[in-house]
């Protein structure tokens, strides 16, 4: 797994001083374990297939905080090359003792560039094709591209969203949601049992990263109270050019400003005085009539 932003919680004073039992989080996966003010230890905490794995890495003070954090990264190299660090180190202190293969799958990559083909027929817009291309290959592909998709874990995708979570929230939501859908894609394209989605916001990630409520407070666009709109509506008929005319019509009729201005003829009936906006226009695929006044 890649090594997250969030890693290097911990100092070498605060280790020192830390006695109480317990598991303390470093970031990454590794973990300092307390038993007891003088049985303390490192532990590296991973998933693999589906299962959370732990990783013993020595005992403080013999091991330092920075050697664990070496060993740490060793371990998530490992795992980023498709291999288990904990039977390496098996077969490394057992040679003689068959060496697990790597396992084999579908990668986070290959699943993403399933699913935008998949979709692609469905979305009325064709610029969503190239927004889930542009954001995963910027923000998921250099973590996760090259994973098997069923072995990558919540620090993972951590790993991705941590970075962006509070300066890029706009960015970062979206990329999650994406990451959640390649990642369901590829279980059920190989049928993966007991398994938990990584990605999934409620009763995971929602425990380890901020609400964008807070992060990214929604905030509207100023409203013309309604009381000022008659007289904005005879300052808008006394202006020249169609800009004025479309804001009329898109006030009068409720619509978003991207279907007043893809407007057309056919789509109106004056008789009945009604516009019918074709599915092909609407966000939700379904077309939608406006009563003209």
């Amino acid at each position: 797994m890649g090594k997250a932003t969030t890693a290097n919680r911990l100092s070498a004073v605060a280790v020192k001083a830390l006695m109480m039992p317990g598991k303390y989080h470093d970031g990454g996966g590794l973990y300092l374990q307390v038993q007891s003010a003088d049985r303390r230890s490192w532990l590296y905490r991973f998933t693999r297939e589906g299962k959370q794995r732990e990783m013993g890495l020595g005992a403080y003070p013999e091991v330092s905080l920075a050697v664990a954090r070496t060993k740490a990264e060793d371990a998530r190299r490992d795992l980023r090359q498709g291999e288990d660090p904990l039977d390496k180190r098996r077969a490394e202190r057992n040679p003689q003792r068959p060496r697990p293969q790597p396992t084999t799958g579908m990668t986070f990559r290959e699943a993403a560039t399933a699913v935008i083909t998949a979709k692609q027929a469905g979305w009325s817009n064709g610029k969503h094709a190239d927004q889930w291309t542009a954001t995963l290959t910027t923000y998921a592909y250099p973590t996760l591209g090259n994973r098997v998709a069923k072995e990558i874990s919540s620090d993972d995708v951590l790993a991705v969203l941590t970075p962006i979570w509070t300066t890029k929230p706009e960015t970062a939501c979206p990329v999650r949601g994406r990451i959640e859908s390649v990642l369901n894609y590829a279980a059920m394209k190989e049928a993966w049992e007991s398994w938990t989605n990584p990605a999934t916001w409620r009763g995971r990630l929602e425990h380890m990263l901020a609400s964008r409520s807070k992060v990214a407070p929604v905030e509207h666009h100023a409203a013309l109270p309604f009381a000022d709109l008659p007289a904005f509506m005879t300052l808008l008929r006394l202006r020249d050019g169609r800009a004025g005319q479309a804001l009329q019509f898109c006030i009068l009729t409720a619509a978003r400003s991207g279907m007043v201005l893809g407007a057309t003829w056919s789509e109106i009936d004056t008789q009945a005085r009604v516009w019918t906006i074709p599915a092909a226009r609407m966000k939700a695929g379904r077309h939608h009539r406006a009563p003209l006044t």
